[in-house]
């Protein structure tokens, strides 16, 4: 299985954050996932992929090479969808794919106007005029149209109408077919990402928290919930999160420390469970 990405014990200092330590696989043929809240690195970790922002220490290799090495060549491979606006605001849709298109060695006019088409965007309407939703599919359609073997994209569905987020995540399923593509794909969004994603990496005050596969992310944890009458009776000491009510609990657990109690029940945590009471664990943890 060949990694696209290798990123290797980076560290990047900023003067109220830092990734710590951050060792991710990125593989071709698949679509990896980079979760956690805000504030948690995820933007900054991917302006490092990018070369924005420089690191200072560790490794970053894309296609087996680094920045350093040849980020020409490196930023040929790569379709970028950022979150804010980065094209040039008082000129069209169609004056911007003029200046981008240039710079890009295989670029394809059939297929930027293939994706104007379906995403229904006017090409002679200004980019200050588009709507936040317009400008995301304008730039997805920047993204695909220079056969990049990387798509990197940060909060692709935010602003989204429900429908065209259902079509953006049938795309990237497209996409990644040809075993030959890799997606790494950012959101805080996790039900999107749940449903086409094989791998997640959970990014929580500038570490990561877990980087694997879904199956097996799934099969570590469980939802744990009952009365508040059964908080005397079990060690509450390995619950991820404690959340209580005036009538219950509810947190997550490890599979291997699961509590066994006749009033206790297990559930399938969700992707966004798993975030919310591993996050709120580091929020309380001189509580619980």
């Amino acid at each position: 299985m060949e990694n696209v990405v290798e990123i290797r014990n980076l560290n990047k200092n900023r003067k109220s954050f830092q990734l710590k330590n951050i060792n991710l696989d990125i593989k071709k043929g698949f679509i990896s996932g980079l979760i956690g809240p805000n504030g948690a690195g995820k933007t900054t970790l991917i302006r490092c992929l990018m070369n924005l922002a420089h690191i200072d220490s560790g490794e970053i290799t894309l296609f087996g090479k680094t920045h350093n090495e040849a980020t020409t060549e490196i930023k040929q491979k790569i379709g970028f969808v950022y979150d804010e606006n980065y094209f040039y605001e008082d000129l069209s849709i169609e004056q911007n794919k003029r200046i981008i298109s240039m710079f890009y060695e295989q670029w394809e006019d059939r297929i930027f106007y293939t994706y104007l088409e379906k995403f229904q965007l006017p090409k002679h309407k200004k980019i200050k005029h588009l709507s936040k939703g317009m400008k995301m599919k304008f730039s997805l359609a920047i993204a695909l149209s220079h056969h990049p073997t990387l798509i990197i994209m940060d909060e692709p569905t935010s602003g989204l109408d429900p429908v065209f987020r259902r079509d953006l995540l049938d795309i990237l399923l497209d996409i990644v077919q040809d075993e030959e593509k890799a997606i790494f794909f950012s959101t805080h969004m996790t039900k999107d990402l749940e449903q086409v994603a094989d791998y997640f990496t959970f990014l929580n005050n500038g570490k990561i928290v877990f980087s694997d596969e879904k199956e097996t992310i799934f099969n570590q944890y469980v939802i744990v919930k009952g009365p508040k009458s059964a908080l005397g009776e079990i060690d509450v000491s390995n619950i991820i999160g404690l959340k209580e009510s005036s009538v219950g609990f509810e947190g997550l657990q490890f599979r291997h420390d699961l509590i066994t109690h006749k009033s206790v029940l297990h559930e399938k945590p969700s992707l966004e469970d798993i975030m919310y009471f591993t996050v709120r664990g580091n929020q309380h943890a001189s509580t619980y």
